[in-house]
């Protein structure tokens, strides 16, 4: 490696999975050179979560970043970890930073079928990674009374709209984004069906939202004619549908495809391909910013319960292969990026090695129910992560 990579170290049983692939996995075979953040709980509690500011700016920086699952905390966590305050998502946090889409798709095997049994190929979603109810603002109403929208301009202009007059107790939400940030969104998808070679499908509800959602249509038509050219080059394409209908479309369809959706559509809608593939323990999840920036990470959060076994020092069966590919795609990645081809062949050892190991039954215990024409052999996962190495090391002779 001639570049770091900015690593991310996270939470509870991921942050124990994390350790031992690098232990077994990378360090052996790799001259690993990182920028290290620990975005473990108590870090950003004690740095009053600065050190994830300074984590998205180095993956700005050095453009290839790799993160472990971290905890967004709530009122439990705040007593468990004994918190300043109720810190946000650092995932949120960083998305914002880098301008950045996430892009979330199933790793798939021969032996995993789907539940939906017409998909054929992977289904990625694209997921708008700013604004929606992730920034919003909430009140309590406790009784009668007017809410309204309300937005006083830099130039004296005023605008405000009623949104509800109240006759009892209730509640109200107030929810923003902005075109820089939509923008980037469909920037980042275009860039990446051209890339991948994949059509594009976005989905909005912009027949209720007039206002909201149709400024999102509306900026991805636009975007969409500086690469439509490519996009009939490739015989790729573009296509807008309300989401309800996509979801029906979804369903009906093949896979193979990108489906971009706004924040709340994107975090629901890649639990329901992830389950629908298989797990979200195979998951894979990248943050792409405009400018050609890369956060590769798992889907999936801490696995809190398999912690609190490990803890108790209970042997636990937690499926690593979501974090094991993060690491990979950040290697492949930043080989790219260097032109190191060394790098990038390791990389695609790495995840043909998982594959092997798979194909062999050798499963961590959320597979074994799902595999088909093979018999399934459940281990834990040092042992799953000691399969993964054997069969690294063949294929690196």
């Amino acid at each position: 490696m001639t570049t770091p990579l900015v690593e991310m170290d996270g939470d509870e049983m991921t942050r124990i999975l994390w350790k031992m692939i690098k232990d077994q996995l990378i360090l052996p075979f790799v001259d690993l050179k990182v920028e290290y953040y620990d975005l473990g709980l108590v870090k950003r509690d004690e740095t009053g979560d600065k050190i994830t500011i300074e984590a998205a700016e180095a993956c700005k920086k050095y453009g290839v970043g790799v993160k472990c699952a971290t905890i967004t905390p709530n009122a439990q966590r705040m007593t468990e970890y004994n918190l300043h305050q109720m810190w946000k998502s650092p995932n949120g946090t960083i998305r914002s930073i880098m301008d950045g889409t996430v892009f979330r798709a199933p790793i798939t095997i021969p032996t995993i079928h789907p539940v939906v049994k017409n998909w054929e190929k992977p289904i990625t979603i694209a997921r708008h990674a700013y604004g929606d109810v992730y920034k919003n603002s909430e009140l309590r109403v406790n009784g009668p009374g007017v809410a309204k929208l309300v937005f006083d301009g830099e130039d004296g202009s005023h605008q405000e709209a009623v949104i509800q007059e109240f006759k009892g107790a209730g509640v109200v939400q107030g929810m923003h984004n902005t075109d820089k940030s939509i923008r980037s969104f469909a920037h980042s998808c275009f860039k990446y069906a051209i890339d991948t070679k994949q059509d594009l499908w976005f989905s909005t509800k912009d027949t209720i939202s007039k206002t909201y959602d149709a400024r999102f249509r509306e900026i991805f038509d636009e975007v969409f004619q500086e690469y439509k050219p490519q996009f009939d080059e490739l015989g790729i394409t573009y296509f807008y549908t309300l989401i309800d209908d996509a979801v029906a479309r979804v369903i009906r369809s093949r896979g193979g495809f990108i489906w971009a959706c706004k924040n709340y559509d994107g975090d629901v809608m890649s639990d329901m391909v992830s389950t629908a593939f298989g797990s979200l323990a195979m998951m894979t999840s990248v943050l792409v910013s405009p400018d050609g920036n890369y956060e590769y990470e798992a889907a999936h959060g801490t696995v809190t319960r398999h912690y609190y076994k490990y803890l108790q020092g209970e042997e636990t069966s937690t499926n690593p292969m979501a974090t094991i590919f993060a690491w990979s795609g950040a290697l492949r990645q930043r080989g790219l990026k260097d032109g190191l081809e060394a790098l990038v062949g390791f990389a695609d050892a790495l995840e043909a090695a998982c594959f092997d190991t798979l194909g062999d039954g050798i499963v961590t215990k959320d597979l074994v129910n799902l595999m088909e024409g093979v018999t399934p052999k459940a281990v834990n996962s040092a042992q799953f992560i000691e399969a993964i190495r054997e069969r690294l090391e063949r294929r690196l002779g």
